[in-house]
């Protein structure tokens, strides 16, 4: 008798000890900004195949059915769910939400680029609009000193009004940057993503416009995690380990008996 039974219970307790991680990673940050949550994505490992379906039984028959057994589980990777979060109105003429599909530019350290669904920008000292971290947003928008009445139209078109002048003046553009597989990005923390082979080139373009969301001013997007869903996957979870936990004891046992009455 083998233990190859525990082998692949073990398997499953690494497989929910992963879930168990993403779900906690997700009720933390259910009051994060812009925050998408994650789901945990199962395959089974490797097949051996005893017997091959249609394999010759006799000289006249063939296996109608074939002897596979499997060898365990593992994450295959995990998945970030893109539905939008509510929204949260702030009146914070510099905090901007995306009402639909698209993210904010960045430019982190280094020069690279960082994409987020957090707008929850400020103005730096030289009166650039940036991130918390004091980040720029891309393409740079400068706002005067002494400007007041700072409007962001649903196609990100920024103006303000400038000490001296009676009318708006517009200071530039926010553009909006789609993926063609927005699920490639990877997550590097602080609420950014970065560009990877899978998720494709940035396509930079009006806010509106081919798909991209609108930009809403004054408003935030909160977190899309639902507690209560990812109560029930905790549960899900728990018992899916309790259950190869037991898998492992009672493996355990039947090995125990073997080596003591065989």
């Amino acid at each position: 008798m083998t233990s190859a039974a525990m082998h692949i219970a073990r398997t499953g307790l690494d497989a929910q000890d992963m879930r168990m991680r993403v779900i906690s990673n997700n009720l933390a940050n259910v009051n994060t900004t812009g925050f998408k949550r994650d789901r945990a994505a199962f395959e089974t490992l490797a097949y051996q195949t005893i017997t091959t379906p249609g394999a010759a039984s006799t000289s006249e028959s063939k296996y109608a059915v074939g002897l596979n057994l499997g060898t365990g589980v593992r994450i295959q990777g995990t998945a970030r769910i893109d539905t939008q979060g509510a929204m949260q109105t702030t009146g914070n003429a510099l905090d901007l939400m995306l009402d639909g599909d698209g993210y904010f530019q960045v430019q982190m350290p280094g020069g690279t680029l960082g994409y987020t669904r957090a707008g929850n920008f400020s103005r730096s000292p030289e009166g650039l609009l940036v991130t918390s971290e004091g980040y720029q947003v891309m393409p740079g928008i400068t706002v005067p000193q002494g400007a007041t009445s700072i409007t962001i139209g649903t196609d990100g078109t920024v103006s303000a009004k400038v000490a001296g002048q009676t009318e708006t003046s517009e200071l530039g553009q926010i553009q909006v940057a789609t993926f063609p597989n927005g699920a490639g990005l990877l997550a590097q923390g602080d609420n950014y993503l970065t560009e990877t082979a899978a998720s494709g080139a940035a396509n930079l373009g009006v806010a509106g416009l081919d798909g991209r969301g609108n930009i809403r001013q004054g408003m935030l997007e909160a977190s899309n995690v639902n507690v209560v869903e990812e109560l029930v996957d905790m549960i899900e979870t728990q018992r899916a380990y309790e259950v190869n936990s037991k898998m492992i004891s009672a493996t355990d046992d039947m090995l125990k008996y073997v080596n003591q009455n065989l």
